[in-house]
């Protein structure tokens, strides 16, 4: 444990070094969000949580891998060295992306989730501000590099370049970056993918490519500027509610609902669905209104 976070701190000093950069280059540019003090400190704080406790739960992912890898159906990770890894770049991401889209479509993987779009900002602070608790709910999205031959050490290290990838897509200080924009998550589609305006939510899944989103129909670009934060924003800096507020409303409404299928709908339906209709699910407000943002406003 100790030597992880030891290889993750040259990461990690980059990365405070090129906040400190981008906090500068916002100072000069007011329209923009930038940074707020409590926000950053939340997020950073869940960064140092999800980079210790995180770790734990990660490697407890891995006799599961391991079990899966000795029963594998293919060999891809014994393939020619250059073709395995690119093999691997491309289906770790797809992997990430039918992880990423329905965590986004399920209430219960949602909660778990949700933390990191809580920002009403957007700079590489926000990349930090991650849980815990997607590591329970993840390793089976992973599982089906290890049945296709990459040992788990692999897959590790697969899931960590396109965490640092991701990072830097977090950023309000890069805009357009041409043709890239048409194969690889750029911090132009990212920001759409952290946008309350409607026809924003739950658009742009990709991690290192957005050819996934383009070929499942859950591709949108960046056109009008960006609100970001919640449908509901939450309004607080406390790491611990950050981290469990979506779960605390999740039980709230179980409780509420009035007949079974009501309690399992508020667990397993869209985030926003409701037994009474008084509240909408991301596809049902692309229907009804379609050129509306919600949450709070930019300023």
């Amino acid at each position: 444990m100790a030597h992880l976070i030891l290889y993750a701190l040259p990461v990690v000093a980059i990365a405070v070094l090129a906040m400190i950069l981008e906090a500068r280059w916002a100072a000069r540019h007011p329209e923009m969000r930038g940074y707020d003090a409590r926000d950053t400190v939340a997020s950073l704080s869940m960064g140092v949580l999800k980079i210790s406790a995180g770790a734990v739960a990660k490697l407890a992912s891995l006799p599961l891998f391991a079990w899966l890898y000795t029963h594998r159906i293919a060999d891809l990770g014994e393939a020619a060295l250059v073709s395995s890894w690119l093999i691997l770049l491309v289906a770790e991401d797809l992997c990430f992306y039918w992880f990423h889209r329905l965590h986004h479509g399920v209430r219960v993987l949602w909660a778990t989730h949700v933390n990191h779009h809580s920002s009403q900002h957007f700079n590489l602070s926000t990349g930090f501000r991650q849980t815990v608790l997607t590591t329970l709910t993840s390793p089976v999205f992973w599982a089906p590099l290890a049945l296709l031959g990459y040992p788990p050490w692999m897959i590790l290290v697969a899931q960590t370049w396109s965490q640092i990838y991701q990072f830097g897509l977090h950023t309000e200080a890069i805009g357009r970056l041409g043709p890239l924009e048409w194969i690889l998550n750029t911090p132009s589609h990212h920001r759409v993918h952290h946008g309350t305006n409607v026809p924003y939510l739950d658009r742009n899944h990709g991690g290192i490519f957005i050819l996934w989103d383009r070929l499942f129909g859950t591709f949108e670009p960046e056109r009008e500027r960006v609100v970001f934060g919640l449908t509901n924003d939450i309004h607080t800096f406390h790491p611990a509610k950050i981290l469990f507020h979506e779960v605390g409303a999740m039980v709230h409404d179980v409780r509420r609902a009035p007949t079974l299928r009501a309690k399992l709908g508020y667990v397993f339906a869209p985030p926003g669905w409701s037994h009474d209709g008084s509240s909408r699910t991301a596809r049902e407000l692309r229907k009804t209104r379609p050129t509306e943002h919600i949450g709070s406003p930019a300023g």
